[in-house]
């Protein structure tokens, strides 16, 4: 195939993931999805469920696991049709966990599989004991919501209504969750037509030998990035603050052997399986790792072939191949560790690449209650901090995690959905990792209950075991969640994870989160940059 033709059917084929995600940001109820963008959509497989193509505005690692949901489909309906549809949330067969909702359907061209399209969003609320389903005491998934296996929930264009009921009756938000659901159908029909339009135009053939000419560049590319890297044997390790039940800190530890135009990747001194919510499966840890290799090789299409030179040893049964009833739902935290110590690893095979660790959990916060007519109100959100200082620069300040391209939902949004009122939303003064590049500011939230009482919880990590700068580079300043209760400002036990925090009209909540770590010997850093910071606030 010709490049230009290529490029073209590149660019045309990413549109199509792009226009997905677009139609279900906008077409979602809940603001995780519309504003947040927490959600993706993709092109995979139709035999092996690996992804061709994904968008540019979904979350990276929900690209990852879809490859393992859509092999899961596809082992459980060889009968597939057209018009089918399959919904679940099994976070063991797709990742994640349980309240990212997948919607994964064939697409068929003259009577042939062609490829399968997958959506997934993070759906508001799915049972549970903790609204939002961010439990950090969990000991197994039942505590963490409704488990829904891959089931049909369209048949040839029909919907099954009996699915639709059974899903929706486990949400305390039904009405919510049925919008979400209607918007990931619309974002599957969406793809279907421009996949229809694309090979109307270009034929079947066409499209799927440029498929398979990315995939094998991305491979190609992959390999040829590794060549260029020094052969060796590398470790590194950091650590979870702990699993939520128990303040025993969690190990996540790497051993990197590169050889050649390969790269193992062994995870097997890592923590075993733990009885908090900080488990992740195999396919999540999987996903980790493509993540962080697409944020280190960023030249390289991002489909499967990325993983082609890439051999990932995992622990059977580990904290990083959790099987049920272990749960999951803290798995965000987890992963954020994963890219850690490969950043940090990575930092001594090529320093030119490295970069500080960023702050390293979503500070995921559910405030719960019932209004003076009595509806059930949820809200949920994530919160962003500093990224690492890296060899072109300081650190981003109050950016997202690496593992995603979701938007901070705006607080003029949050105030009009809850009964909430932002105190103050700044840039944490002196939270940056010291270096010759700094790490970016952490920021802090602090929000006051408007109703007259409700429940907060809390899941974070990086409390007790500050970001890690690279190359002599200083951490960033650690986790601080607070709260205010009877006796004034408390902190959780467990640094920042906690369970039913009674709020009473006008008591707040203050989220301080980390920094970004330094990059380099702060001694060399240019004092030009230092008095700039002190001028804009930056320093202490």
């Amino acid at each position: 195939m010709d490049t230009v033709t290529l490029a073209i059917l590149k660019g045309r084929l990413e549109q199509i993931a792009d226009e997905m995600d677009a139609t279900l940001f906008r077409a979602a109820f809940n603001p995780t999805i519309a504003e947040a963008h927490d959600a993706c959509h993709g092109l995979y497989d139709r035999a092996s469920g690996a992804t061709l193509v994904q968008g540019k505005s979904g979350l990276p690692i929900f690209v990852g696991v879809m490859a393992f949901a859509t092999k899961a489909v596809i082992d459980k309906f060889p009968d597939a049709a057209p018009g089918d549809v399959f919904i679940f949330n099994d976070p063991y067969l797709g990742g994640t966990h349980l309240s990212d909702f997948r919607l994964i359907a064939p697409y068929f061209r003259d009577g042939t599989l062609f490829c399968w399209l997958g959506s997934v969003g993070h759906w508001h609320d799915v049972g549970g004991p903790v609204p939002g389903n961010y439990n950090p005491a969990a000991t197994e998934y039942f505590q963490e919501g409704v488990l829904i296996p891959p089931v049909r929930l369209m048949r040839g264009g029909a919907v099954n209504q009996d699915i639709v009921d059974i899903v929706l009756a486990a949400s305390r938000l039904p009405d919510v969750a049925h919008g979400d659901m209607q918007a990931q159908l619309s974002a599957l029909e969406l793809g279907v037509s421009r996949l229809d339009a694309l090979l109307d135009e270009y034929g079947a053939a066409e499209v799927g030998a440029a498929l398979d000419a990315l995939r094998g560049r991305a491979a190609a590319q992959m390999r040829a990035a590794l060549a260029a890297l020094p052969d060796g044997r590398w470790s590194q390790e950091d650590w979870l603050d702990n699993d939520g039940r128990t303040d025993v800190p969690l190990r996540i530890a790497v051993d990197i052997t590169k050889q050649g135009e390969s790269l193992t990747l062994d995870f097997s001194r890592s923590a075993p399986a733990c009885a908090g919510p900080v488990n992740i499966s195999r396919a999540t840890s999987v996903a980790s790792v493509y993540v962080a290799l697409k944020h280190l090789f960023p030249e390289v299409p991002a489909n499967s072939g990325v993983m082609e030179p890439i051999t990932v040893i995992v622990p059977e049964g580990s904290l990083l191949d959790a099987r049920p009833p272990r749960p999951v739902g803290g798995y965000t935290e987890t992963i954020l560790r994963v890219i850690d110590v490969m950043f940090s690893a990575f930092a001594r095979i090529d320093p030119d690449a490295a970069c500080g660790n960023a702050y390293g959990t979503i500070n995921a916060l559910s405030i719960t209650g019932q209004r003076k007519n009595g509806a059930r109100w949820v809200m949920f959100s994530f919160f962003g901090g500093g990224h690492g200082g890296n060899p072109e620069g300081d650190g981003l300040s109050h950016g997202n995690p690496p593992i995603a391209t979701a938007i901070i939902p705006p607080v003029e949004v949050m105030e009009a959905a809850y009964p909430v009122l932002y105190r103050q939303w700044a840039l944490r003064t002196g939270s940056g990792g010291a270096g010759a590049h700094r790490g970016g500011m952490g920021a802090i939230y602090e929000i006051e209950l408007l109703e007259e009482q409700a429940e907060a919880f809390v899941f974070a990590e990086r409390a007790r075991f500050a970001p890690k700068g690279v190359l002599g580079g200083g951490e960033g300043a650690p986790n601080r969640v607070s709260y205010q209760g009877e006796d004034g400002w408390q902190t959780p036990p467990l640094g920042s994870k906690v369970v039913g925090v009674a709020l009473r009209r006008g008591q707040r909540i203050r989220l301080e989160t980390p920094g970004g770590g330094g990059w380099g010997d702060p001694a060399a850093r240019d004092p030009a940059a230092s008095a700039r910071d002190a001028r804009l606030g930056y320093l202490s």
